[in-house]
């Protein structure tokens, strides 16, 4: 027993060199996590710099510093795992996405939105698609099948709404905020499933009936996710409301609320469902309900703890991606075609280009038709920083161009290592000088000062005299349905009626449920 249990200890410690090299890698990216975070904080009043770009400056130093040490074998400390990115990187950051969205303005632009995330990405990706395949048959690439055009296409249609947020301020210009927020978000859940579809469709035989099919599966996708991340959310607000955790310790609704929250990303993976979105749904309805039925500690301590989860993750892949653009297994494959790299980088970013303003102009009108008040319709300055901050590309696209073309962040075809680096490319040339020319092209387009072209004001006026937590007590006047063609106050209003109704004393909510200062167990204890 002693020898047995002595070989378990052995194996399962830090004996071996494989292990010790991984407890290495971690400590290593651990501090670079830090020093991300530490930069990220002296740069925080930069008129340039971002918390990304930081990020990726610094896994690119890195990677240079690691490609030297090791005489060029090696860029990064660990290798990229697409299920690791979509099992528990992303979930933190879209969930924490829908919780901490401002309800108010992302429904009351909601027509808006849909049709910048979901019309407006279903044109971004044809374009590139097509682009890619007719554009590409002129370069030297090889084992490019329809279905990696297709995919291409869904890669870069995916926007970074993780940076464009970075330079944005929601208290300055909190119409084009919400704007851009909501549209990455539900842009992200359509890339997603887009790319999922694809994946399923036979593009073998493309007929009209294929075509329908196709169709109808992204629809399926998409409405299916949603329903469910309702469903999960409401179940959530419904079991805590009813079995008052908060009497014993905050600890157990802060715990089932994360779970529950992660349950429904995996439940959606399970059922072949767009994780993305279903989260992204659960965040605001777990927002707008479960958080209003616990404690007062719980609702600082859950909504502190999400956005922390969500920040180290987001830190964590634009470090990675800045180390990975230097891997040299994929650049050896993709140099022996360096005119090709450039050019079929250069492409794809001029279709990201033309795709983005193929849609953000003529759906702007659209939405403005919809829109009575001069100060609620989208101005022409608006679409173009709309139209530039939504260019950057990042984790989404990492990802699903990792999950296409590489087996666990490893190729050797020549074909899949240029779309490999060619994504890497955009990725690092949007965001860093994406990045840094936003905030210039924000003052130089807008007066933030001013708050232009928001008849909202008034949301974000009380918010500031609030702390960042406040009970959920925001303040949400009565809105006046004025002209019926003006859609975001006739929804706002009958969802209100709705909610107040038959919603809200079911699932509890605010005003429904009453402030629990905090738990009885934490009040003795203190």
């Amino acid at each position: 027993m002693v020898l047995n249990s002595t070989s378990v200890v052995v194996k399962m410690g830090l004996s071996s060199s494989a292990d010790a090299a991984s407890v290495d890698s971690m400590t290593l990216f651990v501090l670079l996590l830090c020093a991300c975070i530490i930069f990220g904080h002296l740069l925080q009043k930069s008129k340039w710099m971002t918390e990304s770009v930081v990020a990726l400056i610094i896994g690119l130093i890195t990677g240079i510093i690691i490609l030297v040490s090791t005489g060029g074998k090696s860029s990064r400390v660990l290798v990229f795992n697409e299920e690791l990115f979509f099992i528990y990187l992303l979930p933190p950051i879209i969930f924490n996405a829908g919780f901490q969205v401002k309800k108010k303005q992302f429904f009351r632009n909601f027509l808006a939105i849909v049709l910048y995330g979901v019309l407006g990405s279903l044109i971004s990706f044809l374009i590139v698609s097509l682009g890619s395949l007719q554009l590409f048959k002129k370069l030297d690439i090889d084992l490019m099948a329809l279905g990696d055009y297709f995919a291409l296409g869904a890669v870069f249609s995916a926007t970074d709404s993780v940076c464009t947020l970075q330079v944005l301020n929601q208290d300055e210009t909190p119409h084009l905020y919400s704007l851009v927020f909501g549209e990455g978000v539900v842009n992200d859940a359509t890339s997603v499933v887009l790319f999922n579809a694809i994946q399923k469709f036979d593009l073998s035989h493309i007929t009209p009936s294929n075509i329908f099919q196709f169709i109808g599966n992204f629809l399926y996708l998409f409405l299916t996710s949603t329903f469910l991340g309702v469903v999960v959310g409401l179940f959530s607000a419904y079991l805590i409301k009813k079995l008052y955790f908060g009497r014993h310790s905050t600890d157990r609704e802060i715990a089932l609320m994360i779970l529950m929250a992660y349950f429904s990303y995996m439940l959606a993976e399970l059922l072949d469902l767009s994780g993305i979105l279903t989260v992204f749904f659960c965040g605001i309805v777990m927002s707008h309900y479960t958080w209003h039925n616990v404690t007062e500690n719980s609702r600082i301590t859950s909504r502190h703890a999400f956005a922390t989860l969500s920040l180290i993750s987001e830190i964590f892949i634009f470090l990675y991606v800045g180390m990975d653009a230097l891997d040299i297994e994929k650049w050896r494959f993709a140099s022996n075609s360096p005119w090709t790299l450039f050019e079929t980088s250069a492409i794809m970013l001029s279709l990201v280009l033309l795709g983005r303003a193929a849609f953000v102009f003529p759906l702007s009108f659209i939405a403005n038709l919809f829109r009575k008040s001069r100060n609620d319709k989208i101005a022409l300055k608006q679409q173009v920083v709309i139209w530039w901050a939504g260019l950057m590309r990042g984790a989404v696209s990492i990802a699903l161009a990792y999950n296409k073309f590489t087996t666990s962040g490893h190729t050797q075809l020549q074909g899949n290592a240029i779309m490999i680096t060619s994504t890497i490319i955009v990725v690092l040339f949007t965001n860093v000088v994406g990045g840094l020319l936003t905030k210039p092209l924000i003052r130089l387009m807008l007066d933030p000062h001013k708050n232009v072209g928001n008849s909202m004001t008034y949301d974000f006026v009380s918010d500031r005299t609030l702390p960042l937590i406040s009970n959920g007590q925001d303040s949400e006047p009565n809105i006046d349905t004025g002209n019926p063609i003006d859609s975001s106050k006739v929804v706002h209003h009958y969802w209100r009626m709705f909610d107040d109704t038959f919603m809200r004393p079911v699932f509890g909510g605010r005003g429904f449920v009453p402030v629990i200062p905090a738990s009885i167990t934490e009040d003795t204890q203190h």
